[in-house]
């Protein structure tokens, strides 16, 4: 049990419950508040609080940082007593410090994130090359960029 009387791979939000497997990579994706469009400098430090997890708490596989959304594909890595890091400790992680880092780069206060977050757990290496592709493809269709070689989608190891 965990440190709440509940398992750690579970954790609930309001009627829907956050599942994660063991060994299986997660799809998470967040919006701003609102739909707030995120500055560059904002997009910039998202993208470095994500990459401040890989190795930490998970393995991060892909992040992508939209305008006004945030796309991740990432493994659970476990702690020292054996659980895997839970998706809610993970999203806490980097959206509270990048929430952080965001209002005081802006000299601003408020939420920066919607409260819930999209997950998927992915079932297979097709499913999380497919996944990889679909976010990498997301700006290029937003119109961001001309092709997703002009990104820095995947993370290198």
């Amino acid at each position: 049990m965990g440190r709440n009387g509940m398992q750690p791979k579970y954790d609930y939000r309001r009627r829907l419950p956050h599942l994660q497997k063991d060994d299986h990579p997660l799809f998470v994706s967040f919006t701003t508040n609102h739909r707030w469009h995120l500055p560059s400098v904002a997009r910039d430090i998202v993208f470095e609080c994500c990459r401040r997890q890989d190795g930490k708490t998970c393995d991060l596989h892909a992040a992508v940082v939209m305008p006004d959304h945030v796309h991740l594909i990432y493994s659970p890595l476990r702690r020292e007593d054996g659980w895997s890091y839970s998706l809610p400790e993970i999203m806490k992680a980097i959206k509270g410090r990048s929430a952080w880092q965001i209002n005081v780069a802006l000299k601003r206060i408020g939420p920066v994130w919607q409260e819930e977050f999209f997950d998927h757990v992915l079932r297979s290496n097709e499913s999380l090359v497919e996944k990889v592709e679909y976010i990498s493809r997301n700006p290029v269709r937003a119109g961001l960029v001309r092709t997703s070689a002009e990104l820095s989608v995947g993370l290198d190891r």
